[in-house]
């Protein structure tokens, strides 16, 4: 850990202006539907409210397109935490201006704000110096724990860096960097990564990276069917990006030259059509017929794949097997789920890189059962790509 935390700071009387990450999944009735990422955050401010800190919290909720909607408004989430606390929570009912800056200004040791959401604001995203400079005034004392915003340079992630210090990190993004960061520089080998998804394209960085740096990686998803056709195997009405059959042809063979054993599915579930009410069966992956598409692994695959991960000492999983949300192609992404619980209890280091993946791992219900579940999609996938993430590059340097 190379940046400083909140561990460093003497916070008694200080307003502190943290930002995290409260965009929480609203219903229509605007309850929370999953407060995941507000209970994330709560070791960080309890840590900032029992030290006597006065505490600012800022989020983003939504997108609302750079101006107020009432439909993305973190009201309901100032009243969750304020359960989930036990004390109250004010709310300011903008993130700027005379109302928010004298309800900062009026907080006592121990008490908590919570600002209205920084996207009614075009120059949040912006990364508007003026804007972020309103917002660092807030405060004596910079905080981030959003890591799911790490990856973007938006005014309150990075912009605010430069009008207020010092800018520690969160227990959160610091526990993010820990695992992640440890399993991309010191893993215990055999480093196994297992990569899913639709589209190689959105993969290719992250495959790069980690064929400098894994022993296996094991690869499902609908990516596999355009490496599929890079090898001259039929797919079906599978999908397949045709202008990156070259790139997946390229993958494979500096994975070879590296000694990295890349693997691909040798069975899947073909269907139809993507329905749970479609004809379906399990093939070799070199028999799919016809206009029949692939739509998860199959059995000897799943066998195939826990037996790598049975083996491994250090796990990465981002993204899915298959269509894991219809139920009937959902049992590959289920089984890589559970062989992860059971390699995490013989000791291995299991991380799964947010995103689908995260949400894969909820629905088995073995999120506690694995070493780490990252609340950041993108900006996990960013750290594993090797990318700067501006929101941790900014933050105040170890003396």
């Amino acid at each position: 850990m190379t940046k400083q935390t909140i561990d460093s700071l003497s916070v008694v009387g200080k307003r502190v202006l943290m930002r995290v990450d409260f965009n929480v999944p609203l219903g229509k009735s605007h309850e929370i539907e999953d407060d995941t990422r507000i209970t994330e955050s709560l070791p960080s401010i309890r840590k900032i409210l029992d030290d006597g800190g006065r505490l600012i919290l800022m989020s983003h909720l939504g997108r609302p397109k750079g101006k107020p909607n009432p439909e993305f408004s973190l009201k309901p989430v100032a009243t969750r935490l304020a359960e989930l606390l036990g004390k109250p929570v004010e709310f300011a009912g903008d993130c700027i201006g005379a109302e928010a800056t004298a309800m900062a200004h009026d907080l006592k040791n121990g008490e908590v704000l919570l600002l209205e959401n920084l996207r009614f604001h075009a120059e949040e995203e912006a990364n508007d110096a003026g804007f972020a400079e309103k917002l660092a005034a807030l405060g004596d004392i910079f905080v981030n724990d959003a890591f799911g915003t790490a990856h973007r340079a938006h005014a309150s992630t990075e912009g605010v860096t430069h009008f207020i210090r010092p800018a520690v990190a969160g227990y959160l993004i610091e526990k993010e960097l820990k695992y992640l960061g440890t399993a991309m520089t010191t893993p215990k080998r055999p480093f196994v990564a297992i990569l899913g998804g639709s589209k190689i394209s959105g993969k290719i960085d992250v495959l790069e990276s980690l064929i400098d740096k894994v022993d296996v990686i094991l690869i499902g998803g609908a990516m596999i069917f355009t490496f599929f056709k890079s090898q001259g195997l039929h797919t079906g009405k599978s999908l397949v990006e045709d202008d990156k059959v070259e790139v997946a042809a390229a993958v494979l063979k500096k994975a070879k030259e590296k000694n990295v054993r890349l693997l691909l599915p040798v069975d899947l579930v073909i269907a139809e059509k993507m329905d749970a009410d479609a004809a379906s069966k399990t093939v070799d992956a070199d028999a799919i017929t016809g206009d029949w598409m692939g739509l998860d692994i199959g059995e000897k695959t799943i066998a195939l794949f826990s037996r790598e991960v049975a083996a491994a000492q250090t796990v990465v999983w981002n993204g899915p097997m298959g269509v894991f949300e219809i139920e009937k192609f959902a049992k590959g992404t289920m089984e890589i789920a559970k062989s992860l619980a059971e390699a995490t209890k013989r000791g291995a280091t299991t991380i799964i890189g947010g995103g689908d993946s995260a949400s894969a791992i909820s629905k088995a219900g073995l999120e506690k059962e694995v070493t780490h579940v990252s609340t950041g999609g993108g900006a996990s996938l960013e750290f594993l790509e090797g990318k700067v993430l501006p929101g941790i590059a900014a933050l105040t340097d170890n003396a």
